[in-house]
């Protein structure tokens, strides 16, 4: 499996040599080079890539240029809180131009564009500090709109005034509400309350969203030209589809560790003080370097940082990624923090760097016990893999002892929920589905040069589980969690159980830029004494499509499930929704069919369906939900809000009043009954933070009615009256 990761995400020496070919850097001569040609050299390669390797890459003309343009406005400012018409006018002469740049090997749009947003960031905090000394009154018929595709651009600097005012006096009358109320409860709760007046609190109001816009400045202060320059690339990379992206060497660390769910660090949960900007212990990862440790704790403040027996860094003021990196290092090696704890006494600690597990990231499975028998949980958040350690987790083979650990419990059943499972490792996809079917087709791919390959499980000659088995998906569920879903449903192996999915099709795979350039220009980078990083950074590429075993793509369409269930957003239209609502999108289309021989299907889905109509019908719960969904519908119609108290009231009442009969209903609701399994009773009883984390996390899967429903479908396909259908070929 190990081999076949390695081949599908490390592009081959071939293409590299072969774009490398195509390029021919002016970046040389000297011994430092400005920002300015680093970032040219940025823009060429990455067009260069997108053109040659993507799976279908799109013209550069005048619609590729807009589209550039319109990312950009809209990225820095969807809710056109800073720039002006005339600003849009200035900066829509290029809207037609760029592309014709990015062929002369200039940046000037991007210039241009950063030098009116950032004296627009500077100016704005002007309107915020003066308009929020004055009070505002909460009584004329003003309505706030909401969605700024319905708005122009503010007329000059006035028109910019006026649109602040308004945003601010809704973010007040938020605040102001919210401490009204407040104070209300607290004079229900206890007589002893000193009660403000409706002026006192509207000022409180002010000087609580003056120090939220305090809060906000001082971020988009700390972006940096690098930061803006990145997202322009992203805008470029986009335009080919929403899946391709740009990411700069410290972005690609970031990817690696969300993929792979483990880093060399520490362990230890930061967060910055947005008043003070101090940086402090949230919290200490289970199992960790700190938790071994055992002297590092929650609220204790990083004052300085030190690599083993250095000079330490005081990081009093720094960014808080910036102190991140400063702690993260290899493996074995020690960093030493000083620290300040709460009774404000210094102190310290050292630390030896080990691998650090993210375990939210990792599956986890449990126990529902019902009248009927055991059915088995999995949750598995993200398809994971750590391509860069052999040892690494991975979730295929996480996912096969889950099962393993399920079957020796005895359950009726399992249910894999993949909802909000945005995808990952391929590889790990295809090997996952051979724990259900065995060996076998589980997806095909399609290459730019509308070449096909046929990937098949290999993880075992027959299924590991053959019993009932269900997914559990929604809008969240994308790629990965598509290719399974889809296979699943074609080889009637699982009851796919939920909302129709994203529609991601594509399968992207990361492409290192240093390796494109050419030997000089990588020497010349290396050698820059002005370059503080040498590397150009990675592109992730989509380089192929991939196809359910039928032929069809999943691309746009998603997957839609045996047996819906009430949805809240039911009643949003395709193109609000998914993959569908990004203009780049690639098409839908199909292929021919493989064949495939089926094994423990699902015999009468339309029985599991009508059943399971029949009891979301009878359930007051369910109900809710479509109303909730009509109403938000209406809502979003509208996306207006009141400016006037009484009004604004009303509106909140409505829009909270399906919410608090949900609550009222779930409370009433006879919750699922959650149990560990055997084999994980150790690993959540570790520590006191183990133990309220598994016990918080079966609180929430026990009061989740879409479980609950699943589990009824489970039981259902357990029964004689729904029938496994026994192996047979078919070719679609």
């Amino acid at each position: 499996m190990l081999k076949f990761m390695k081949n599908k995400i490390l592009i081959p020496l071939l293409i590299l040599g072969v774009l490398a070919a195509f390029f021919s850097f002016k970046y040389s001569g000297r011994n430092t080079r400005s920002s300015q040609d680093k970032r040219k050299l940025v823009v060429e390669t990455v067009m260069a890539a997108l053109q040659h390797e993507h799976f279908s890459p799109r013209a550069v003309d005048d619609t590729f240029s807009s589209r550039v343009y319109n990312k950009m406005m809209e990225y820095f400012d969807y809710n056109k809180m800073y720039f002006t018409r005339q600003d849009a006018a200035k900066l829509g002469a290029y809207e037609f131009k760029i592309d014709d740049e990015i062929k002369e090997g200039s940046i000037e749009f991007f210039d241009s564009f950063d030098a009116i947003y950032q004296r627009r960031i500077a100016g704005s905090e002007k309107y915020y500090q003066t308009i929020l000394e004055k009070p505002f009154t909460f009584t004329s018929d003003d309505r706030l709109q909401m969605d700024a595709r319905k708005e122009p651009y503010a007329d000059g600097e006035a028109g910019l005034n006026a649109r602040w005012t308004e945003m601010l006096k809704y973010r007040v009358l938020e605040k102001y509400v919210d401490l009204k109320d407040a104070q209300e409860k607290k004079k229900k709760d206890s007589a002893d309350v000193k009660v403000k007046t409706d002026q006192e609190l509207e000022t409180q109001a002010r000087e609580d969203v003056k120090k939220m816009y305090q809060r906000l400045f001082k971020s988009m202060h700390k972006m940096k030209d690098d930061d803006r320059f990145t997202a322009y690339v992203n805008a470029i990379a986009e335009t080919e589809d929403p899946h391709t992206s740009y990411l700069p060497p410290v972005d690609k660390q970031g990817f690696d560790v969300m993929m792979s769910g483990s880093f060399f660090g520490i362990g230890a949960q930061l967060k910055e003080n947005p008043d003070n900007g101090n940086i402090t212990i949230t919290g200490i990862v289970t199992g960790s370097p700190s938790w071994k440790q055992g002297e590092l704790k929650a609220e204790d403040q990083i004052i300085k940082v030190a690599q083993g027996d250095k000079a330490p860094v005081d990081v009093q003021g720094y960014e808080i990624n910036d102190v991140i990196k400063l702690i993260r290092g290899d493996k074995g090696t020690e960093v030493r923090l000083t620290v300040k704890k709460p009774d404000n006494t210094i102190k310290v600690i050292p630390i030896i760097r080990d691998v650090v597990n993210i375990e939210e990231t990792f599956a986890k499975s449990a126990i529902i016990n019902s009248k009927e028998g055991k059915v088995g949980y999995i949750y598995l958040p993200e398809f994971y893999a750590d391509f860069n350690h052999t040892s690494g987790r991975r979730c295929a083979t996480d996912i096969l002892e889950e099962v393993k650990k399920l079957k020796s419990e005895g359950v009726s059943g399992i249910i894999l929920d993949l909802r909000g499972n945005g995808g990952g490792s391929l590889g790990d996809v295809v090997e996952m589905a051979g724990i259900f079917v065995g060996k076998g087709p589980v997806v095909q791919v399609k290459n730019s040069n509308s070449s096909v390959t046929t990937l098949r499980s290999s993880i075992t000659d027959t299924a590991i589980y053959s019993g009932p088995f269900a997914i559990m998906v929604n809008q969240g569920s994308a790629s990965a969690s598509e290719i399974l879903a889809a296979a699943m449903q074609d080889y009637q192996r699982a009851v796919i159980v939920g909302a129709p999915t994203y529609g991601k099709g594509t399968v992207q795979k990361m492409l290192p830029l240093d390796e494109l350039l050419n030997p000089m220009t990588r020497m010349q980078l290396r050698n820059d004494t002005s370059n503080a990083d040498p590397s150009i950074g990675t592109l992730k590429l989509t380089m192929e499509k991939f196809y359910r075993v039928s032929g069809g793509s999943t691309q746009l369409k998603g997957v839609v499930p045996d047996i819906l269930l009430p949805d809240a957003y039911a009643y949003f239209e395709d193109d609000d929704m998914g993959e569908r609502r990004n203009k780049s999108a690639l098409p839908y289309d199909e292929i021919p069919a493989s064949v495939i021989k089926k094994s423990n299907s699902v015999g009468n889905v339309s029985q599991l369906a009508a059943q399971s109509k029949s009891r979301v019908a009878a359930n007051a719960t369910f109900k809710l939900v479509e109303q909730t969904a009509a109403a938000r519908k209406k809502k979003m119609d509208d996306n207006t809000v009141s400016l006037n108290e009484k009004k604004y009231r009303k509106e909140l009442e409505e829009a909270s009043a399906i919410t608090k009969k949900l609550e009222e209903l779930q409370k009433k609701a006879n919750n699922l009954d959650m149990s560990n399994l055997a084999a994980d009773k150790e690993r959540v009883n570790m520590d006191s933070t183990s133990i309220i984390k598994n016990k918080d996390w079966l609180k929430n899967v026990s009061k989740d009615i879409y479980i609950g429903e699943t589990v009824n479908i489970i039981m259902d396909m357990s029964k004689s009256g729904v029938k496994m259908v026994a192996d047979k070929k078919t070719a679609y």
